[in-house]
């Protein structure tokens, strides 16, 4: 089986860190490209660390090359300060990412998306995901899978309290059988998964996730 090269964005997020470090230890990938902001200062010899500028993607066209392209990137609107940041990260950086790749022949795609994105939706955060899924649809990748996730449950150091609540209340729900298909799930789960359908070799052109548990 010819190995593969992986392109990943979003590398420093807990689902994008899950995806690195299981592709460097997978023997199936010969290559990891990242493209981030800043350098997570990971050493591995299947490694490439490329820092970027992602509102100037077309400077970088020339790396962003490899057979599958792994999206994680994602904010929030706490963390972005508004709605037009928000936009930024979740929708134009990753669509013009996309794009590149997809004119550079990368053959595969991989996002992370969200539970409930629709871009017919009157709430703003799964409006934009569900605006990416159908404008990512049109790029003539051999494959594209998108992932939909419940809540994740991030690393430890990186898990906040709210989300703790918040998990909590959800497994409570889970165990009466209330609200199962929203189940939280761990990151590295999904991250094995997503990796594992890329391997698999889909047949078809999209598929879309919505349950991984």
């Amino acid at each position: 089986m010819k190995k593969l090269g992986a392109l990943v964005i979003g590398a420093t997020g807990a689902t994008g860190q899950e995806i690195v470090s299981q592709l460097l230890g997978d023997e199936s990938f010969d290559s990891v490209s990242i493209f981030v902001r800043k350098d997570p200062n990971i050493t591995h010899n299947k490694l490439k660390t490329y820092v970027i500028d992602f509102s100037k993607i077309e400077n970088y066209k020339d790396l962003i090359k490899g057979d599958v392209l792994f999206s994680c990137l994602g904010t929030t609107l706490r963390v972005a300060g508004s709605k037009d940041k928000q936009y930024l990260v979740d929708y134009t950086y990753q669509y013009e990412f996309a794009k590149i790749a997809s004119d550079n022949g990368v053959s595969d795609y991989s996002i992370v998306s969200s539970i409930g994105a629709n871009e017919k939706s009157p709430f703003f955060y799964p409006k934009i995901k569900g605006e990416l899924e159908m404008a990512i649809k049109r790029f003539p990748f051999k494959t594209i899978q998108i992932f939909q996730p419940p809540t994740l449950i991030r690393q430890q150091e990186l898990i906040r309290t709210g989300e703790k609540i918040g998990i909590k209340i959800f497994r409570w729900l889970n165990y009466f059988g209330i609200l199962k298909s929203q189940k939280p799930l761990p990151v590295n789960i999904l991250a094995e998964f997503m990796i594992d359908q890329i391997k698999k070799k889909q047949k078809e052109k999209i598929t879309t996730f919505k349950s991984i548990n």
